[in-house]
């Protein structure tokens, strides 16, 4: 079925055919909309407006005062619009889809004929939740949709996403990226480039590449590439790449530690040993997550820093990821032989793809760093 006219202007599918096809086969009045969407894609490739603009068509069909209802939904006053965000920090919790979800599907609409949830971030969901919500995904109310956004599709669990249908956001162009970068977040237009680029499109991750600890995590990464490219493993430069890995682990953990003592304050002694006990597996566990996911960007940065120089070695600047260090890429590919800076962005790869079975990760960030300079020396 081809996209509506209507869908073709819900805000946030502008640059999504994928969405716009499938969202158009479900809207009223003549679509027939499922039970479960699951929206995938890249962070800030507009998931959330069109998610709103998704559930105000449904919620708005056959009332009396469709602007109305629209202008609610839009405003979040909705009275059958359920937008459920993890109150845990970095973790949805069995407690944010319990009664607000699990339980409010069991209940008629209150004012239309049909009830929206959406669920942000449904890969951090837990077990707990995850199970507490499979009953409603198999078997929900016909007056029920849910719809669960995620930037990492891979880990949401598996028998939450083969209940839902599929609709991709596919990553921005990189020039709307690094204009939000400027204009949102006042970064300098060649800083704004260069993130927007190495991001692929994931608005979020240019973000956090160009703002807070994102210039220095990507410094650490360029300067452990070159120093593969000068010989100078011997001053441990990942050491670094890991460092940094670490802080951003201790930020998750320091979150994780306020909202704890917030909550154990409310328990009686009882409850705070259990809640002590889950709080331990909890920081462990996002702790290790949010360390992976840094030394996972660092590693790939570095692995784009290889396959720039290649770019440039091969007169192909245009491909440039890191366009605000074009100076530093010029020295590196100086002289240098295509195939072994290919060769580097292989070796960086095959580390990444290890970090998922729990090796060392600083065994192998140092075995790799020596790798790389063995297969780089001139």
């Amino acid at each position: 079925m081809a996209p509506s006219a209507q869908t073709a202007s819900l805000p946030g599918t502008e640059h999504h055919p994928h969405a716009r096809a499938v969202l158009g086969a479900a809207l009223p009045p003549g679509g027939r909309a499922s039970h479960a969407y699951l929206f995938h894609g890249p962070s800030g490739s507009g998931k959330r407006t069109a998610a709103r603009a998704f559930a105000a068509a449904l919620l708005a069909a056959g009332s009396p005062d469709p602007a109305s209802a629209t202008a609610r939904v839009q405003r979040g006053a909705h009275p059958d619009l359920t937008w459920v965000t993890p109150s845990g920090a970095h973790e949805l919790l069995v407690s944010d889809v319990g009664e607000p979800v699990v339980g409010a599907a069991a209940r008629t609409p209150f004012e239309a004929s049909r009830r929206v949830f959406v669920i942000e971030r449904a890969d951090t969901m837990n077990d707990e939740a995850g199970n507490r919500m499979l009953k409603t995904l198999e078997e929900p109310a016909s007056f029920v949709h849910l719809v669960l956004l995620t930037d990492r599709p891979s880990e949401v669990m598996p028998t939450i996403a083969s209940r839902c249908q599929h609709v991709r956001f596919d990553p921005l162009p990189a020039g709307e990226v690094a204009r939000r970068l400027e204009h949102d977040h006042g970064v300098a237009a060649a800083t704004a480039s260069a993130c927007a680029r190495l991001a692929s499109g994931d608005a979020g991750r240019a973000v956090a590449l160009a703002t807070g600890d994102g210039p220095d995590l990507r410094a650490a990464a360029e300067r452990f590439a070159r120093a593969a490219l000068r010989g100078e493993m011997a001053s441990r430069p990942w050491r670094e790449v890991l460092a940094q890995a670490r802080r951003r682990g201790d930020g998750v953990v320091a979150e994780l530690e306020r909202t704890h003592e917030r909550d154990r304050e409310l328990l009686d002694r009882r409850e705070r040993r259990r809640a002590d006990t889950e709080h331990a597996e909890r920081s462990r566990r996002l702790r290790r997550r949010a360390e992976t996911r840094a030394l996972d960007l660092s590693l790939s940065l570095a692995a784009r820093w290889f396959r720039d120089a290649a770019c440039v070695a091969l007169g192909a600047g245009e491909l440039v990821g890191h366009l605000d260090r074009q100076a530093e890429l010029e020295a590196d590919a100086a002289g240098r032989d295509f195939q072994r800076l290919r060769a580097a962005v292989e070796l960086v790869e095959e580390t990444r793809q290890r970090l998922v079975l729990n090796v060392s990760e600083e065994l192998a960030c140092e075995a790799l760093g020596y790798r790389l300079e063995r297969e780089l020396a001139v």
